[in-house]
């Protein structure tokens, strides 16, 4: 198997709000260099908070990022 050097990753994270509310679930994403991504969804889909997540604004979540 080869060995990737990731620009980025993250495994099993996952988000809830308040009350229980679940944002998301077991998320796992990895980036290679040079790659675009795009992250598309419906209004309250999680799209922003995941961003955060990514930008290490939000530390409130369970997983590796």
């Amino acid at each position: 198997m080869a060995a990737y050097q990731y620009v980025y990753h993250m495994d099993g994270v996952s988000k809830s709000y308040p009350g229980g509310k679940k944002c998301f679930e077991n998320i796992r994403l990895s980036f290679l260099p040079g790659v675009k991504i795009g992250v598309v969804g419906v209004n309250g889909s999680g799209k922003s908070t995941l961003m955060r997540i990514m930008a290490g604004q939000d530390k409130d979540f369970t997983g590796e990022a």
